[in-house]
């Protein structure tokens, strides 16, 4: 069938965005037909089991457009006859006064591409995260004349403009977000309340265990079976892993532990190199980043899952964790911190433990605490397993995105 839905993304596929390609995948079975527009190609080495149940046909656009200069100009020559195509040069222009980068033209020529390249079939544009592919999508709406709507989600929320997110926000159809922090600071700054909705992602539990073996008793006594520590996120600022470091030298000599962390990122070498200077480097595994069956097998082998988040200087920020959701549903006690939409997952004390961010001392005693003690570790990893089961199935937001996709497709469905 033609699509009808146009969704638009930074990259894709991104093993660090399964739950994206968990909702694409949920919106094809609940039949709605779409096409998907990347910004980016791929550039993750693996994917996720996910994206290969996906139909949708992908359109890469230009990811600079020095790439593809004839294609841009193609495209608009093609569109200039339209009276969006002037609207979009004027919104475009104001942007550009407010922010006179490269980035912002190569935003700008994306959406020439996309909307000259759009199936005539696609009756509304829906963008995963606020900053960069919004702004593609709106002016690529602007042209077409097509509404659309967004996803958003953290860093693409708290590191552009308040004018930016309110220009956003008044152009679409309604917004959907993955944290009540999200949604409350998005509500405060529309014309509209009503128009954010709060939409957590939560997770397709039958792609994991639904019985999944308790954790191993472990104290961290015993140096030929010491407590096993896990975290998985990207090596960046906002997972404050040079904390996690700074913690980990604090910990008594004489208690036995072992540290896994998957995951790529930029910070990933000067992270091992600090490991080295504090002679952690015996002590921890760095795994890279790993298909999801893998992670999975390493969540069972693990006593305690650990992240601490932070807010970068520049605003940057985690929103709701997926990682914390698939170890809570492995019975895996979680230590994080105490910021954006974490504590809506995890009741500190009850379904698992947080600490302030940025505090590798408060850490430190944190995990001294939860390594000590395979009884604390038992009841918060199943306080948070039955938590995350009853409290976070992706079901429950998909019917949601449904019922606003559906208003925006006119109730129409295969």
């Amino acid at each position: 069938m033609p699509p009808r839905l146009a969704i638009v993304l930074k990259g894709y596929p991104r093993l660090s965005e399964t739950f994206v390609a968990q909702e694409i995948l949920a919106l094809e079975q609940r039949g709605i037909d779409l096409c998907i527009f990347s910004l980016r190609h791929p550039y993750d080495p693996a994917s996720h089991p996910i994206h290969a149940e996906i139909k949708a046909r992908v359109h890469y656009l230009p990811e600079y457009v020095h790439d593809a200069p004839g294609r841009v100009a193609a495209a608009a020559l093609r569109l200039c006859w339209k009276a969006g195509f002037w609207r979009a040069l004027a919104s475009f222009a104001v942007d550009l006064w407010y922010e006179p980068t490269r980035s912002r033209v190569r935003r700008f020529a994306q959406a020439l591409v996309m909307a000259q390249e759009m199936p005539r079939t696609v009756q509304h544009y829906y963008a995963h995260f606020m900053h960069t592919p919004t702004s593609v999508c709106l002016y690529a709406s602007i042209i077409n004349r097509q509404s659309f709507s967004i996803s958003a989600h953290a860093k693409d929320i708290w590191t552009i403009p308040e004018r930016e997110i309110r220009k956003k926000l008044s152009a679409s159809d309604w917004v959907v977000t993955c944290t009540a922090n999200n949604a409350r600071f998005l509500a405060g700054l529309a014309a509209t309340p009503d128009k954010v909705t709060l939409l957590y992602h939560g997770l397709d539990f039958t792609r994991f265990d639904q019985n999944p073996e308790p954790a191993a008793v472990r104290d961290g006594s015993d140096a030929q079976n010491p407590v096993r520590l896990i975290s998985v996120g990207r090596a960046v600022d906002k997972k404050g892993y040079e904390i996690l470091l700074a913690a980990l030298v604090e910990l008594p000599p004489t208690l036995c532990w072992q540290f896994s962390h998957i995951g790529g990122g930029e910070l990933l070498e000067s992270l091992q190199q600090v490991a080295r200077e504090l002679g952690l480097a015996e002590r921890i595994q760095w795994l890279g980043a790993l298909p999801q069956a893998q992670v999975l097998t390493q969540y069972r082998a693990a006593d305690l899952f650990v992240l601490p988040s932070k807010i970068s200087a520049d605003g940057d920020r985690d929103g709701l964790p997926n990682v914390l959701m698939e170890a809570q549903s492995q019975r895996l006690a979680c230590l994080s911190s105490r910021i954006s939409g974490i504590p809506e997952l995890i009741i500190h004390g009850e379904t698992g433990w947080l600490v302030e961010q940025k505090n590798s001392h408060e850490l430190a005693d944190a995990m001294r605490r939860l390594i000590s003690d395979p009884g604390l570790r038992a009841r918060l990893g199943q306080a948070g397993f039955e938590r995350v089961r009853s409290e976070f199935s992706m079901q429950g937001g998909i019917d949601k995105l449904m019922q606003r996709l559906d208003k925006s497709l006119g109730g129409q469905r295969r």
